[in-house]
């Protein structure tokens, strides 16, 4: 799974937090690589496995479904797999490498940087190398919310990750800072939530055609 050479590569594009059908729909049409649907029960973003289901329900071909978790009971993963089968599991919490592989299924593991434990650009890399079997590797800021803050983190912090691993960077990414950091950081993925919404849990089209543009304009 080695991360191709930037210029080998278009930055990937996933939308998280999605909770509309009307959302969906703009986010496949605007070409968005992966639709991210949130199972924690704290976030404003939270979906039943169900409302999950129906919102997957007519997503095309060829792009990817992750379902996100925060250190979950393992009924809820098998339930929200069982209901709409998500390409990707991503884990948020503080969750061990077998509790993410325990499953069987492809999985994200997130990481939220600057937080205790990842606080050194060393601390980040050892803690990504607990990870090996995963199936990419995010990076998050540090906040209560488990992603969706709107807050960005030291990006210095990722200069040791190894590169075996295809990386997506998220926190607090606008249409203002991603074409600076998408040179910088070079990720094969970048992933936007509250950057795209006029409430958690509410995108909008323009915000969304808009960030697509500048990671489109980033890649030139």
């Amino acid at each position: 799974m080695t991360q191709p050479a930037a210029t080998d590569q278009r930055t990937r594009i996933k939308i998280c937090g999605l909770t509309r059908p009307q959302d969906v729909t703009s986010a496949v049409k605007l070409g968005v690589d992966a639709l991210g649907f949130v199972f924690y029960p704290k976030s404003k973003r939270c979906l039943e496995p169900q409302e999950a289901r129906s919102l997957v329900q007519n997503v095309p071909v060829f792009v990817s479904t992750v379902a996100l978790f925060v250190e979950p009971a393992t009924d809820l993963v098998n339930q929200v797999i069982g209901a709409m089968r998500p390409s990707y599991l991503q884990f948020h919490g503080d969750e061990s490498a077998a509790e993410c592989e325990r499953f069987d299924w492809p999985y994200i593991k997130a990481f939220r940087v600057g937080g205790p434990g990842l606080e050194t650009p060393q601390a980040v890399a050892q803690a990504c190398a607990r990870f090996s079997k995963a199936h990419a590797w995010l990076f998050d800021s540090y906040t209560p919310a488990y992603g969706g803050s709107g807050h960005g983190f030291d990006r210095d912090l990722l200069a040791l990750v190894p590169k075996d691993v295809p990386t997506i960077l998220s926190g607090g990414l606008t249409i203002h800072n991603i074409e600076t950091l998408v040179p910088q950081i070079k990720p094969w993925a970048v992933d936007v939530s509250s950057g795209v919404e006029t409430a958690p849990g509410v995108k909008a089209d323009q915000m969304m055609s808009d960030f697509v543009a500048a990671v489109r304009r980033a890649d030139q």
